[in-house]
């Protein structure tokens, strides 16, 4: 579900993620968190019980796994934190989930530079072999 059609719902997914985002870097001192772990989006249900907050962690699948791990484990804590920052009846319980739209761009780039790559070659052989006729 998008948030943007409904004003309050956004309001609140971008408190929770500047809130979260500042906890991550700032107070949670579980070792299994990634230094490279930031908050790429949170979506609120639109009856505000349920926010989904994607994650992006630098790193390899096990340290990714890690740190999901650990986020997970401390979501009770970060729902109370978060509950006592932001001014809402009712605090959502938080569900971390792995965002990979990081990875796919740089897996989309890498196709564009090696196709880029390829055409230049082709060009340049193309350019040869005029040459030779």
């Amino acid at each position: 579900m998008r948030t943007l059609s409904y004003p309050r719902v956004s309001r609140l997914a971008e408190e929770i993620k500047k809130h979260i985002s500042y906890m991550i870097r700032n107070e949670l001192r579980d070792p299994r968190i990634a230094p490279m772990t930031s908050i790429t989006e949170v979506e609120v249900t639109r009856d505000l019980r349920y926010a989904s907050v994607y994650v992006s962690i630098f790193g390899g699948k096990e340290e990714q796994e890690d740190t999901l791990e650990a986020l997970k484990k401390s979501s009770g804590f970060i729902r109370r934190e978060v509950g006592q920052k932001i001014k809402a009846r009712y605090t959502p319980e938080i569900l971390f989930k792995i965002d990979k739209s990081i990875e796919k761009g740089f897996e989309i780039q890498n196709v564009i530079s090696r196709i880029n790559r390829e055409d230049k070659i082709n060009k340049e052989a193309e350019i040869k072999e005029e040459e030779n006729d």
